[in-house]
C-alpha cells in the first residue's frame, strides 16, 4: 500500500512515497513536466511492490501533463479539490507552508481516504475546449461591457444618446449592433444636423444597403429631427471623429470575437451527446446551453444531483452547534461562479416570459408567492433546474 502524494506547480511537481504509518519510502523530489522526467517518475511507481495510488490537487491546468501521463500508464490517479488537502488536519501549531511538506500531506491524505479516492478520467479534448472557449467567452464579455461603457461615455460629449437610437438585436452573422455601426458612419451629431433632411436621407439609405440593415424613411425623420434638438460639448474636429471611430472599431472588434466564440462554441457542444437533451430546457438557448456543459462537463462523474448542486456553489451548508441550529444559512459558494451565473442568466429569462407549464418556474413562483426574498426563490429554482438539467442529461447518456 503506497500513497504518492504530488504537489503541482507550473512546470514542476514535488513528490513523495509514503506507506501507512508514516513511513517514508521515498523523501520528496522534485519532477520536471518533460517527457523524460515523467517516464522516469513512471518508472519508479511501477517498481513499488503493492497497491499504489497517486493523488494530486487541482491547480489550474498544471495538473493535467503529470495526470495524464501517469493515468495512460495504467497507474491509479486521484485529482482533489484543494479544499479538502487544506481542510486537512497536520497536528502542528506552526503552520508550515513548503511544497516538500504539502507532498508528504497529500500522501497521507491518500492514506486516511484510501478507500474513498476517486480515479481520475481525463476530459476528451471536446469539452476541454468547449470550457476553454466558454471562459474565454466570459473575459471578452467583461471587455465588451468595458467598452462599450466607454464609447457611450464618449458619446454624451459629442452624440448623445446615440446608444438608444436603434433597438435592433446583435446580428448574427458578425454579432454587430445597429447603432455601434451608425457611429462609425455618424460619429457626431453636427454630420446629421448640419445635413437638411434629405441629404441625410441619402447617406443613411446608402450606409443601410452597404451594412445589410433594414431602412426605414420614419427613422431617417426621428434621428434627423432628435440631431436638431441636440447640444454637443464636443466640436466636430479629425481629433474627436478619430477617437470615436478608433472606440467603436474596438468594439466591433469584440463583438466579432465573442459572435466567433458563440458559433464555435456551439458547433463543439452540438456534438455531445447530451446537447438536444440540454436544448429541450426552458430558458436554455444555444449559448447557454454551450456554457452549461462546459461548466458542469461529463455527468457521469458526479454521483447524483446533490453532487451537480453542490458542484455549482448554491447549496447551503449546515449550520448547528449545541442548541444553536441556523435556519437562515448563505450558500457555499464553493463551485464555479460562471455556472453560478449562467443559472442565474436562465432562471432570470424563466422569469421574464413566465412559463406556466414550466416545472422551474412553478417551483420559483410558488416560493415567490409564499414571500421568499429575491435571493431566495431565485437559488432555489435553480436547485430545481439542476434536478432537471441531472435526470435529463443522464437518460440521454444511458
Amino acid at each position: 500500500m503506497n500513497a504518492v502524494g504530488i504537489d503541482v506547480s507550473k512546470g514542476k511537481s514535488t513528490v513523495a512515497v509514503i506507506q501507512p504509518f508514516g513511513v517514508v519510502i521515498a523523501e520528496p523530489f522534485d519532477v520536471s513536466h518533460t517527457e523524460s522526467d515523467l517516464n522516469k517518475l513512471v518508472q519508479l511507481i511501477k517498481s513499488l511492490s503493492g497497491e499504489t495510488k497517486v493523488v494530486m490537487e487541482y491547480t489550474g491546468a498544471y495538473y493535467e501533463p503529470i495526470a495524464n501521463a501517469l493515468h495512460n500508464q495504467g497507474i491509479f490517479v486521484s485529482v482533489v479539490n484543494p479544499l479538502l488537502i487544506d481542510d486537512y488536519g497536520t497536528n502542528r501549531v506552526r503552520k508550515v507552508k513548503t511544497d516538500k511538506k504539502d507532498s508528504l500531506k497529500i500522501a497521507s491524505f491518500a492514506i486516511d481516504k484510501w478507500l474513498d479516492l476517486r480515479e481520475y478520467i481525463p476530459a476528451n479534448d471536446i469539452r476541454k475546449t468547449l470550457k476553454i472557449l466558454n471562459r474565454q467567452y466570459v473575459q471578452y464579455n467583461k471587455i465588451l461591457v468595458m467598452q462599450k461603457n466607454n464609447l457611450i461615455s464618449l458619446l454624451d460629449s459629442c452624440f448623445p444618446n446615440a446608444n438608444t437610437l436603434f433597438t435592433s438585436p446583435r446580428r448574427e452573422s458578425d454579432g454587430h449592433e445597429k447603432w455601434v455601426d451608425f457611429v462609425l458612419k455618424f460619429p457626431h451629431i453636427h454630420s446629421i444636423s448640419k445635413l437638411s433632411l434629405s441629404a441625410f436621407k441619402v447617406k443613411y439609405q446608402s450606409w443601410c444597403r452597404k451594412n445589410n440593415y433594414n431602412y426605414s424613411d420614419k427613422k431617417v425623420a426621428d434621428i434627423h429631427s432628435y440631431c436638431k434638438t441636440q447640444i454637443s460639448v464636443l466640436p466636430m474636429t479629425d481629433s474627436v471623429i478619430k477617437i470615436i471611430t478608433e472606440a467603436a472599431v474596438m468594439l466591433n472588434s469584440t463583438l466579432e470575437t465573442l459572435c466567433t466564440f458563440r458559433d464555435e462554441m456551439n458547433r463543439l457542444s452540438s456534438t455531445l451527446p447530451e446537447y438536444n437533451a440540454v436544448m429541450g430546457i426552458y430558458g436554455v438557448g444555444k449559448v447557454l446551453c454551450s456554457q452549461l456543459i462546459a461548466e458542469i462537463g461529463y455527468v457521469r462523474k458526479l454521483n447524483n444531483s446533490k453532487s451537480l448542486v453542490a458542484m455549482a456553489g448554491i447549496d447551503p451548508p449546515p449550520n448547528q452547534s449545541g442548541k444553536v441550529d441556523t435556519k437562515s444559512r448563505s450558500i457555499s459558494k464553493r463551485g464555479s461562479p460562471v455556472l453560478r451565473k449562467t443559472l442565474f442568466q436562465i432562471m432570470t429569462i424563466i422569469i421574464q416570459n413566465k412559463p406556466v407549464d414550466d416545472p422551474v418556474y412553478q417551483f420559483l413562483n410558488k416560493k415567490r408567492s409564499e414571500g421568499k426574498p429575491y435571493r431566495v426563490y431565485m437559488i432555489a429554482a435553480a436547485h430545481k433546474f439542476l434536478r432537471i438539467y441531472y435526470a435529463r442529461v443522464m437518460q440521454a447518456l444511458n
